[in-house]
């Protein structure tokens, strides 16, 4: 078996994109060419590498297989062209940063400003990326840069390859709405709104797997009755005095003021905030995560 490395990046890019069509217009070719480079794969390694469908591409067990492998080749080329780029002492153009929306809002402006005035040959691309994804296309060096967040109870994703480091924790913050009977109480239990009708995420959402974990240590169990995991659609639901909830202190940082108070939980949960990126990063990726840093 002789794979083609110029096919495996076909399959990584339509693997990420999540679409043959999408994969196309970012690698400027045409949909019909990429199918055909995928075909041309599927009979190097004699097995269907994707499955086609009303929701997209999605990659077969074989697929999942080879996109990890590929992603590893992809980064190590990366890495072999930014080894040269070093050693002839040639500037990176280019870089390239993944986020969550609310980091996006609280952290990211602020740190992509102050990176511009210090390195204004640099184009800068921002990527709306939603954890636990943006992994894969750090590993490939598709994404110089992802900042991501792990909620409490929920695994972490591998980082095989790839350079981890924690940046903050970010807390979560009970909102209640203004007319809410501890709505003058700075520190609250959990146990203490065990009758409330609470907004969260749905079954196995990391917002929801957090509350739930929290209140079972607490002892109690909560009634999750309005599904949602959309930050903002939570507050307003806060706001017209619908129920409470658990909200993310970077994400209250950007939110849009509305008729809800913001208290503290007697037994606080943050969730994680992390920066991931490719071992040893040079100039200006190294430079970016010390710009973010100085952010929190």
């Amino acid at each position: 078996m002789g794979l083609d490395v110029e096919r495996l990046r076909v399959l990584v890019e339509v693997a990420h994109a999540g679409s043959i069509a999408a994969a196309a217009k970012r690698m400027g070719f045409t949909a019909s060419a990429l199918s055909q480079q995928l075909a041309k794969l599927e009979r190097e390694v004699g097995d269907r590498l994707v499955d086609r469908g009303p929701g997209g591409v999605r990659p077969t067990a074989t697929g999942e297989l080879l996109v990890r492998h590929g992603e590893g080749v992809l980064g190590a080329l990366h890495d072999a062209e930014e080894a040269v780029r070093g050693a002839r002492r040639l500037p990176r153009e280019h870089l390239s940063v993944g986020t969550f929306a609310s980091a996006g809002k609280a952290l990211v402006p602020t740190a992509l400003a102050t990176f511009r005035r210090a390195h204004p040959q640099v184009r800068l691309t921002l990527l709306d990326i939603e954890p636990p994804d943006g992994y894969g296309l750090v590993t490939s060096g598709d994404l110089d840069l992802l900042i991501t967040h792990r909620y409490p109870d929920v695994p972490l994703p591998p980082a095989t390859g790839l350079h981890r480091a924690h940046l903050m924790a970010d807390p979560l913050r009970l909102v209640l709405p203004t007319g809410h009977r501890h709505a003058g109480t700075d520190r609250l239990t959990l146990a203490g709104l065990a009758t409330d009708e609470w907004i969260s995420g749905g079954p196995g959402v990391p917002n929801r797997v957090a509350l739930d974990g929290a209140a079972r240590r607490a002892g109690v169990e909560l009634r999750v009755s309005y599904e949602t995991r959309d930050y903002a659609v939570t507050l307003a639901l806060v706001s017209a005095g619908i129920g409470v909830a658990v909200v993310p202190d970077t994400t209250l940082r950007s939110a849009e003021p509305g008729d809800y108070v913001v208290r503290d939980l007697d037994q606080p949960i943050a969730r994680d905030i992390f920066l991931v990126h490719r071992p040893r990063p040079r100039p200006p990726v190294s430079d970016m995560v010390a710009h973010l840093q100085g952010v929190t």
